[in-house]
């Protein structure tokens, strides 16, 4: 199966003409698991995802209620179980059907779902999401035609470097019958990236005044630290805000990579609402370099606007001062 970042509109990851490009696309809770205005359907109950959606699978365009849902942008392992002991007989009939003879569990998985003639089995399957190794919601698209992102989430070969980025929103908690007596939150996505620490360093433009393996070690060392943050289930503004930055944003790579060479240490990553904040959600995520010597601390910070689904920048980083 192909394995890399998951591309919009770019086969790179990251540009050298723009900061801002978007990768090949742990457990707290929102204030809010249901949708305002939205009715959730289980898979069982045909294609539709919501009842103001339609079958389509169309967005809502009332204001109000986007703006009353529970967004996600979260970070983590995507992976099929199977809710029932006929599902998972009727995949060991189709797997028996398929050419799977010296291939792994995961492998013959995912041979047997990318077969055209064996979609049906990945609507019966339910896709659990996983952040740091806690099962944190299930996964049901929007749309349809997107079941096939949960397809390409499914590694032959998986790595524990390995991650998947999944933005939607939340539904309500799953009735038991949904993934075998499994109940967490329903996330319906939108859209689905997936990568790996590796490709996502690899991606990321180094500047030519910097060490290639000092930037490799700095940039991998960032992400690692991005993805520690605690209690991050990606339904938080500020966390939403962070994994938007992990995963789309390299110039903070760079300046990692600046720090370290110049004896520096990153000690914090906070995020603070934005004093611009006013009809729309903004928040800076501050960057705080501490030099090894001298104890000084430097600030940088990155304004993100987390309103809708889909974050964006407003603000490059820049020098961030208390005030």
């Amino acid at each position: 199966m192909k394995q890399s970042v998951l591309l919009a509109q770019s086969e790179k990851p990251f540009s050298a003409e723009t900061e801002e490009s978007i990768f090949s696309p742990n457990t707290s809770q929102s204030k809010s698991l249901a949708p305002s205005g939205a009715e959730m359907a289980s898979p069982t109950q045909g294609e539709r995802t919501c009842a103001k959606c339609e079958s389509t699978g169309a967005p809502d365009n009332n204001t109000q209620n986007i703006t009353s849902r529970s967004f996600v942008y979260g970070l983590g392992r995507i992976e099929a179980r199977f809710p029932t002991l006929s599902a998972e007989k009727e995949f060991a009939q189709a797997a028996g059907r398929s050419k799977t003879a010296g291939l792994t569990d995961q492998q013959a998985l995912s041979t047997v779902l990318l077969a055209k003639e064996n979609r049906y089995l990945v609507r019966q399957l339910c896709w659990v999401f996983s952040i740091e190794g806690i099962e944190t919601y299930l996964l049901y698209p929007r749309d349809p035609s997107d079941f096939d992102l949960l397809i390409t989430a499914l590694r032959p070969n998986p790595s524990p470097l390995d991650m998947d980025v999944v933005i939607g929103f939340l539904g309500p908690v799953a009735p038991p019958e949904m993934c075998n007596g499994l109940m967490v939150p329903i996330l319906v996505f939108d859209q689905i990236y997936s990568l790996d620490r590796d490709a996502l360093v690899k991606s990321i433009p180094k500047p030519n005044d910097i060490d290639k393996d000092l930037f490799k070690s700095a940039a991998e060392e960032l992400f690692d630290k991005l993805m520690q943050l605690t209690d991050n289930a990606g339904a938080m503004d500020e966390h939403r805000a962070v994994n938007y930055l992990a995963v789309r944003y390299p110039t903070i790579y760079t300046k990692a990579a600046e720090a370290f060479a110049q004896n520096a240490s990153l000690t914090a990553v906070d995020v603070r609402p934005s004093p611009l904040s006013g009809i729309r959600k903004v928040v800076d995520v501050i960057f705080s370099y501490t030099n090894r010597t001298t104890d000084m601390t430097e600030k940088f910070f990155v304004r993100v606007d987390v309103t809708e689904e889909f974050p964006f920048l407003t603000k490059k980083l820049s020098p961030y001062f208390d005030r």
